[in-house]
C-alpha cells in the first residue's frame, strides 16, 4: 500500500528522495517517511506419513480449486508462530516439524507469503468454521487440486522446494 496521507496527522505526503530508496512518502508536520507496506501470510504444506497432503475447500477463495493451510501473520508473531497457529485452528492437528521453504511475492493482493512444510501422523480433522472441507490427498494427485502454476503462486512454489528437498 502507498501512503496518500500521514497514518498520524492526517496531512496530505509528499514525496522526499529517501536515499537509494528513491521517492518515498513523507510528511513534512511529523518529519517522517512513510515506506510502503504490504500484508505477510504463510502457507503450509502439511504431508503425512503416507505421503497424503493436506487440502482445504474454502470457497470464499475458490470453488473450482483447493488450497493449503494459509493465514495472515498477526501484529508481534513471528511467521513460524503464525504457521503452527494456523494449522491448529483451520484443521485441528498439530505439527510435528516445520520447516522453511521460501517467500513468494504474490501481487494480485499485495502479499507476501512464507510457505512451510509441515510434517504430522494422518489423524483425523477438526476443522475451523472457515473450512468447507478438508482431505488427504496423495501426493502425485495434488496438481489435480491445486490452483495452476504462475508467478506468485506460493502453493506451487512450495511444492516445487518439497519434491526438490524429497
Amino acid at each position: 500500500m502507498r501512503y496518500q496521507y500521514c497514518p498520524q496527522c492526517g496531512r496530505k505526503l509528499i514525496e522526499k528522495q529517501a536515499g537509494d530508496d528513491g521517492l518515498v512518502p513523507y510528511c513534512e508536520a511529523c518529519d517522517k517517511l512513510w515506506f510502503d507496506s504490504f500484508g505477510s501470510c504463510i502457507i503450509i504444506m502439511i504431508v503425512n506419513e503416507l505421503e497424503e497432503v493436506v487440502m482445504l475447500r474454502q470457497r470464499y477463495m475458490s470453488d473450482e480449486y483447493m488450497n493449503f493451510v494459509s493465514g495472515y501473520i498477526t501484529v508481534g508473531e513471528t511467521a513460524e508462530e503464525a504457521a503452527w497457529r494456523e494449522v491448529r485452528e483451520e484443521t485441528g492437528l498439530e505439527l510435528d516439524t516445520l520447516e522453511y521453504a521460501g517467500t513468494w511475492w504474490f501481487r494480485p493482493e499485495e502479499l507476501l507469503m512464507h510457505g512451510f512444510i509441515g510434517r504430522v501422523q494422518k489423524q483425523d480433522f477438526v476443522l475451523s468454521p472457515e473450512v468447507d472441507a478438508a482431505a488427504w490427498i496423495p501426493l502425485g494427485k495434488l496438481p489435480d487440486y491445486m490452483y495452476p502454476d504462475m508467478p506468485g503462486n506460493a502453493q506451487y512454489g512450495t511444492y516445487k522446494v518439497f519434491l526438490q528437498r524429497k
